[in-house]
């Protein structure tokens, strides 16, 4: 007997901070004005995507001692950009990304909890930490935490905002709720938490949201965040989309879940994925090829080389060679912000590898960069890249997509008009929504729903 087919989950990602967005296309817009989000989270929802995803940064990137313009600055505030998107969409999951080393969960949770309610039950949390001092300035706890204490605060940070978000349950709050009189049960909301790195106790404000509280990502790839994600999260990001090492990561992930009494179904694994499209495989390869060095400019390369060198490099010609001085491997970085996690782990030898393909194949700067980063995960005609992805999501390479269009706001339209309609043939994609909330969407059960299986387990 074959086995079902697996529905595939797409999501879309609307650039920031990133080396994907091609800002100098004649069609790229504004990454300010609220008429970009609209767009892009319309064509999402036309599509009938899960979700729309924002990632966020909390201070501008700074290398060499000047603020790094290669890209976006001036991001709106998250919660007001999903609030805004709740009121122009109707079914699309609303995805932010909040920090837990420098905020706190009582605020956190009421403002994710007070989304839920305002979008009906289209809410979701990506969880990340923080790991540098330099974004800790604009805090007044300042400062940052090392990897073993940041997955210690952010584990007990979502505990205590999933403690806030239960304190209102049970059929007598619900028919309060239903009632609009929400404080009769003077127990409702009724939370404390005595921890490690919170104690706080009191009355959370805002109800039980439509579905419970918010969905939960989280998109760390080292050993501490694999466990937090399959401890905790409902989702979890990924940077593997290769066959080889995307089937890893997946089996690696889904067998870690057993332990938390979790099943396969409960934590899904959603690379990111970027795209290029044309009528036919040469077509798309070509374009490919083009957007790639419109990502890469000469400045882009030598920023790029600055940080493995660790040394100022805006000397050199980025359509010349390579540098021929060795990276400064001392303690200060000239990044600031990145000196706590190095990309390359051992610089040297990076180098001595980079060295060896641009002799190898006459590679400039420029080219080097181009050729050794980070490629196009899905390129092609609609009908190759649409049976791609539907044979990575077979083969548990992940169970679906986060797709980031190097053209914003209009850069996802050509997917969900060519695509989509493509994976909706195969029978692996929705035609239409067919729950309301978030979870819905995802397959994922109602925390009350789990709660009473436990019980009565």
């Amino acid at each position: 007997m074959s086995k079902p087919l697996k529905q595939i989950h797409l999501a879309a990602h609307f650039p920031g901070v990133n080396n994907t967005t091609v800002w100098s296309d004649p069609q790229a817009g504004s990454h300010i004005e609220f008429s970009s989000f609209a767009h892009f989270a319309r064509t999402a929802e036309r599509a009938k995507f899960d979700f729309l995803f924002l990632a966020e940064g909390l201070r501008l990137r700074e290398q060499g001692g000047q603020i790094y313009d290669l890209d976006v600055v001036g991001r709106p505030d998250t919660f007001t950009v999903l609030a805004a998107l709740a009121a122009v969409t109707e079914h699309l999951g609303l995805t932010g990304t909040i920090n837990s080393t420098f905020n706190e969960p009582y605020e956190v949770a009421r403002q994710f909890a007070s989304l839920d309610h305002l979008s009906g039950g289209r809410s979701a949390w990506n969880v990340v930490t923080s790991w540098d001092a330099f974004t800790g300035e604009n805090f007044r706890r300042g400062g940052f935490l090392p990897q073993e204490e940041r997955y210690s605060r952010a584990k007990e940070f979502l505990a205590t905002a999933n403690e806030l978000f239960d304190s209102w349950h049970g059929d007598e709050i619900a028919a309060d709720q239903a009632a609009g009189v929400f404080l009769r049960d003077a127990k409702a909301g009724s939370f404390v938490h005595a921890g490690q790195h919170f104690d706080i106790h009191g009355q959370f404000n805002v109800p039980r949201s439509p579905q419970g509280r918010p969905v939960v990502f989280q998109a760390g790839d080292s050993e501490e965040g694999r466990e937090f994600a399959a401890s905790s999260a409902d989702a979890i990001f990924s940077r593997y989309a290769s066959l080889e090492e995307g089937r890893a990561f997946y089996t690696d992930v889904k067998n870690r879940l057993a332990k938390y009494g979790r099943s396969h179904r409960d934590l899904l694994i959603l690379p990111a994925a970027t795209f290029v499209l044309g009528d036919t495989d040469t077509e798309a390869e070509e374009l490919a090829r083009e957007v790639r060095r419109q990502q890469v400019s000469g400045a882009t390369a030598l920023k790029h080389l600055e940080f493995v060198w660790n040394r100022d490099l805006s000397a050199y010609d980025p359509e010349g060679p390579l540098p021929d001085i060795d990276p400064d491997v001392g303690d200060e970085h000239i990044s600031q912000g990145r000196a706590q996690v190095r990309m390359y782990r051992d610089p040297l030898a990076t180098v001595r590898a980079w060295r060896e393909l641009a002799a190898a194949h006459d590679w400039s700067i420029r080219d080097l960069v181009i050729n050794t980063g980070n490629r196009q995960t899905f390129v092609g005609s609609p009908a190759t890249v649409a049976r791609t992805i539907n044979d990575f999501v077979q083969a548990d390479v992940s169970d679906g997509f986060i797709l980031v269009p190097h053209i914003t706001p209009g850069g996802l339209d050509p997917f969900a008009d060519k695509v989509v309609p493509l994976l909706q043939e195969q029978g692996v994609f929705r035609t239409e929504y067919e729950g309301t909330t978030l979870r819905d969407h995802l397959g994922l059960a109602h925390p009350d729903d789990v709660r009473g299986e436990r019980v009565a387990s």
